[in-house]
């Protein structure tokens, strides 16, 4: 929802923003009409397929960036120079940022990532263990990465910053909003009771819409994410998505 007002509000102000106006995009998540990122978002609305674009993106909880907390983060573009301009504008005694030309990687990896938090949730709401949530973790940015690099990122972009950085932090955390909507989804709350009750936006549950449309368009394999997406959508209960996985053939790691 978030990025279908971001497409028709920029679409909106189009004629009174300066085609050489650097973006810098904070959103984590999809279109789901489209399965379009902000990098496609932005030119399309605005009708500048030049328009200047960066997306920053890394473990960053904002209550510990007010309270000057150290942390890293990414900022991609294609555009090398406008990536080094807002590295030196956003880098600071507590806040190192790194670069990268892999705006897919960056982009798709900070979407996916709410998905797998909201699994992780899950796990840790049905009291399933340490060790299946290692595995289930693991499982997912397996995941992650197969779609991203099949959508054209770089695998090392997966294991940085933007992906295994932020999913840990995600996953793991409890200021997570999405990790906190699966705990109370594998407690056994049900999906409408969870929102109306939250004051924020937990974006791993409309982009899990999104997720077996990208499975399908790219043909691969996403058992974990496409489980979430069938709990959002009221298909499958936790304890069956459990049973459902578990029970998936014995299979050689890649």
């Amino acid at each position: 929802m978030l990025f279908l007002f971001s497409s028709s509000f920029l679409e909106s102000i189009s004629a009174h923003v300066d085609p050489k106006l650097p973006f810098i995009s904070l959103s984590k998540g999809l279109e789901l009409n489209t399965l379009r990122t902000m990098s496609k978002i932005i030119p399309r609305a605005l009708g500048n397929r030049r328009q200047p674009f960066t997306v920053l993106s890394g473990p960053s909880f904002a209550v510990e960036l007010m309270n000057k907390l150290p942390t890293a983060m990414v900022v991609a573009s294609k555009d090398k120079k406008l990536a080094s301009s807002v590295q030196q504008l956003l880098a600071s005694p507590n806040l190192r940022i790194s670069t990268s030309s892999d705006v897919t990687g960056v982009e798709i990896a900070g979407a996916l990532k709410n998905v797998l938090a909201i699994a992780a949730g899950i796990v840790e709401g049905m009291n399933l263990g340490n060790n299946c949530m290692a595995a289930l973790v693991a499982q997912g940015c397996s995941e992650i990465r197969w779609l991203a690099t099949k959508m054209g990122a770089k695998p090392t972009t997966l294991s940085g910053l933007s992906g295994s950085g932020d999913i840990m932090l995600t996953c793991f955390v409890n200021l997570s909003r999405n990790r906190n909507v699966g705990l109370r989804l594998g407690s056994g709350e049900k999906l409408d009771q969870i929102m109306s009750s939250m004051n924020q936006v937990a974006e791993g549950v409309s982009t899990a819409g999104a997720v077996i449309a990208l499975a399908q368009k790219y043909n691969v394999k996403m058992p974990v994410l496409t489980a979430v997406a069938r709990i959002i959508d009221n298909e499958l209960t936790p304890k069956k998505a459990v049973m459902e996985l578990m029970n998936l053939p014995q299979v050689e790691e890649v």
